[in-house]
Protein backbone atom coordinates (compact mmCIF):
# COMPACT_ATOMS: atom_id res chain seq x y z
CA UNK A 1 0.00 0.00 0.00
CA UNK A 2 1.54 3.37 -0.99
CA UNK A 3 1.87 5.59 1.85
CA UNK A 4 -1.19 8.33 0.18
CA UNK A 5 -3.26 5.52 0.02
CA UNK A 6 -2.51 4.85 3.94
CA UNK A 7 -3.00 8.47 4.92
CA UNK A 8 -5.83 9.06 3.13
CA UNK A 9 -7.29 5.80 4.79
CA UNK A 10 -6.39 6.16 8.00
CA UNK A 11 -8.19 9.68 7.42
CA UNK A 12 -11.17 8.11 6.35
CA UNK A 13 -11.44 5.96 9.26
CA UNK A 14 -10.97 8.77 11.97
CA UNK A 15 -13.02 10.68 10.56
CA UNK A 16 -16.63 9.50 12.11
CA UNK A 17 -14.49 9.19 15.36
CA UNK A 18 -13.56 13.21 15.59
CA UNK A 19 -17.42 13.80 14.14
CA UNK A 20 -19.03 11.89 17.37
CA UNK A 21 -16.21 13.24 19.75
CA UNK A 22 -17.18 16.77 18.50
CA UNK A 23 -21.03 16.15 19.48
CA UNK A 24 -19.47 16.81 23.21
CA UNK A 25 -18.95 20.55 23.17
CA UNK A 26 -17.52 20.10 26.65
CA UNK A 27 -20.57 22.46 28.21
CA UNK A 28 -22.26 20.93 30.95
CA UNK A 29 -25.49 18.63 30.34
CA UNK A 30 -28.38 20.94 31.44
CA UNK A 31 -30.33 19.89 34.72
CA UNK A 32 -33.35 18.41 34.34
CA UNK A 33 -36.04 20.50 35.68
CA UNK A 34 -38.65 19.93 38.59
CA UNK A 35 -41.76 20.41 37.99
CA UNK A 36 -45.67 20.29 39.80
CA UNK A 37 -47.02 17.32 40.48
CA UNK A 38 -50.78 16.44 39.70
CA UNK A 39 -53.17 16.89 42.97
CA UNK A 40 -54.32 13.05 42.76
CA UNK A 41 -50.82 12.07 43.79
CA UNK A 42 -49.69 15.03 46.21
CA UNK A 43 -53.18 13.89 48.16
CA UNK A 44 -53.03 10.29 47.55
CA UNK A 45 -51.49 9.07 51.15
CA UNK A 46 -48.45 6.79 51.02
CA UNK A 47 -48.35 3.39 52.87
CA UNK A 48 -48.29 3.46 56.63
CA UNK A 49 -44.86 1.46 57.27
CA UNK A 50 -44.77 3.14 60.87
CA UNK A 51 -44.28 -0.54 61.85
CA UNK A 52 -40.55 -0.34 60.09
CA UNK A 53 -39.54 2.86 62.70
CA UNK A 54 -36.63 0.96 64.92
CA UNK A 55 -33.78 2.16 66.40
CA UNK A 56 -31.94 4.97 64.96
CA UNK A 57 -32.75 8.36 62.96
CA UNK A 58 -36.50 8.96 63.18
CA UNK A 59 -38.23 8.30 60.10
CA UNK A 60 -39.24 11.87 59.07
CA UNK A 61 -35.64 12.94 59.81
CA UNK A 62 -33.99 10.29 57.23
CA UNK A 63 -32.48 11.59 53.56
CA UNK A 64 -32.82 8.64 50.93
CA UNK A 65 -30.71 9.15 47.49
CA UNK A 66 -32.29 7.52 44.64
CA UNK A 67 -30.86 6.97 41.16
CA UNK A 68 -33.16 8.45 38.37
CA UNK A 69 -32.28 7.83 34.91
CA UNK A 70 -33.89 8.96 31.18
CA UNK A 71 -32.87 6.20 28.81
CA UNK A 72 -33.98 8.41 26.32
CA UNK A 73 -31.48 10.75 26.40
CA UNK A 74 -29.02 9.38 29.24
CA UNK A 75 -29.62 12.47 31.33
CA UNK A 76 -29.34 10.80 35.44
CA UNK A 77 -29.87 12.25 38.48
CA UNK A 78 -30.05 11.68 42.27
CA UNK A 79 -32.86 12.40 44.29
CA UNK A 80 -32.44 13.49 47.18
CA UNK A 81 -35.89 12.93 49.48
CA UNK A 82 -37.56 12.46 52.92
CA UNK A 83 -40.13 9.79 53.41
CA UNK A 84 -43.40 11.54 52.48
CA UNK A 85 -41.66 13.40 49.92
CA UNK A 86 -42.50 12.99 45.57
CA UNK A 87 -40.98 14.32 43.12
CA UNK A 88 -41.21 14.74 39.59
CA UNK A 89 -38.87 14.88 36.56
CA UNK A 90 -40.81 15.85 33.37
CA UNK A 91 -43.17 12.43 32.88
CA UNK A 92 -41.96 10.22 35.92
CA UNK A 93 -43.05 11.12 39.45
CA UNK A 94 -40.86 9.37 42.37
CA UNK A 95 -42.87 9.02 45.99
CA UNK A 96 -40.57 7.90 48.71
CA UNK A 97 -42.34 6.26 51.85
CA UNK A 98 -39.69 4.73 53.93
CA UNK A 99 -35.61 4.61 54.19
CA UNK A 100 -34.03 2.06 56.24
CA UNK A 101 -30.41 0.71 56.77
CA UNK A 102 -29.40 -1.88 58.75
CA UNK A 103 -26.74 -0.64 61.93
CA UNK A 104 -23.27 -0.51 61.37
CA UNK A 105 -23.01 -3.56 63.83
CA UNK A 106 -25.15 -5.77 61.90
CA UNK A 107 -24.31 -8.34 58.96
CA UNK A 108 -24.53 -8.27 55.74
CA UNK A 109 -25.35 -4.47 55.74
CA UNK A 110 -28.23 -3.34 53.49
CA UNK A 111 -30.04 -0.17 52.70
CA UNK A 112 -33.42 -0.51 51.63
CA UNK A 113 -36.58 2.30 50.21
CA UNK A 114 -39.97 1.88 50.14
CA UNK A 115 -40.82 3.80 46.68
CA UNK A 116 -43.53 4.62 44.43
CA UNK A 117 -43.00 5.28 40.70
CA UNK A 118 -45.50 6.65 38.59
CA UNK A 119 -45.39 7.36 34.99
CA UNK A 120 -46.95 9.91 32.23
CA UNK A 121 -47.68 7.88 29.55
CA UNK A 122 -49.88 6.95 26.48
CA UNK A 123 -51.92 3.39 26.16
CA UNK A 124 -52.15 3.88 22.74
CA UNK A 125 -50.75 6.09 19.76
CA UNK A 126 -54.68 7.72 19.74
CA UNK A 127 -54.75 7.79 23.79
CA UNK A 128 -54.53 10.79 25.59
CA UNK A 129 -51.17 10.46 28.30
CA UNK A 130 -52.37 9.72 32.04
CA UNK A 131 -50.61 9.26 34.59
CA UNK A 132 -50.14 5.11 35.44
CA UNK A 133 -48.13 3.05 38.92
CA UNK A 134 -45.48 1.39 37.31
CA UNK A 135 -43.44 0.26 40.86
CA UNK A 136 -44.73 0.04 44.41
CA UNK A 137 -42.78 -1.81 46.93
CA UNK A 138 -39.48 -1.62 48.54
CA UNK A 139 -35.82 -1.10 46.98
CA UNK A 140 -32.68 -2.64 48.22
CA UNK A 141 -29.24 -1.49 47.35
CA UNK A 142 -27.26 -4.32 47.38
CA UNK A 143 -29.90 -6.50 45.25
CA UNK A 144 -30.96 -4.47 42.50
CA UNK A 145 -32.14 -6.83 40.88
CA UNK A 146 -34.92 -8.40 43.27
CA UNK A 147 -37.41 -5.17 42.95
CA UNK A 148 -37.00 -3.73 39.85
CA UNK A 149 -38.65 -0.68 38.07
CA UNK A 150 -38.95 -2.46 34.91
CA UNK A 151 -39.87 0.53 32.31
CA UNK A 152 -37.87 1.74 28.67
CA UNK A 153 -37.67 4.92 29.66
CA UNK A 154 -37.02 5.27 33.17
CA UNK A 155 -34.67 3.29 35.59
CA UNK A 156 -35.09 4.15 39.60
CA UNK A 157 -32.83 2.78 42.18
CA UNK A 158 -32.14 3.44 46.08
CA UNK A 159 -28.58 4.50 46.25
CA UNK A 160 -28.29 5.62 50.21
CA UNK A 161 -30.60 6.31 53.20
CA UNK A 162 -28.93 8.56 55.67
CA UNK A 163 -29.46 8.29 59.15
CA UNK A 164 -27.72 7.58 62.20
CA UNK A 165 -27.94 4.85 65.17
CA UNK A 166 -27.51 5.24 68.94
CA UNK A 167 -23.57 4.95 69.61
CA UNK A 168 -22.37 5.34 66.19
CA UNK A 169 -19.94 7.93 65.52
CA UNK A 170 -21.27 10.59 63.37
Amino acid sequence: MSPLRAVTTGAALLAPILLLAACNSGAPEPEAEETEIPEEFASDPLPDLSEVQGQGTPMEERVATIGLINKRNNRSRDLEMSPGESRRVDDIIVRLAACERTAPWESPAETGAFVQVFVNERESVDADPQWMRIFSGWMFKNSPSLNVVEHPVYDVWVKDCAMSFPGEEG
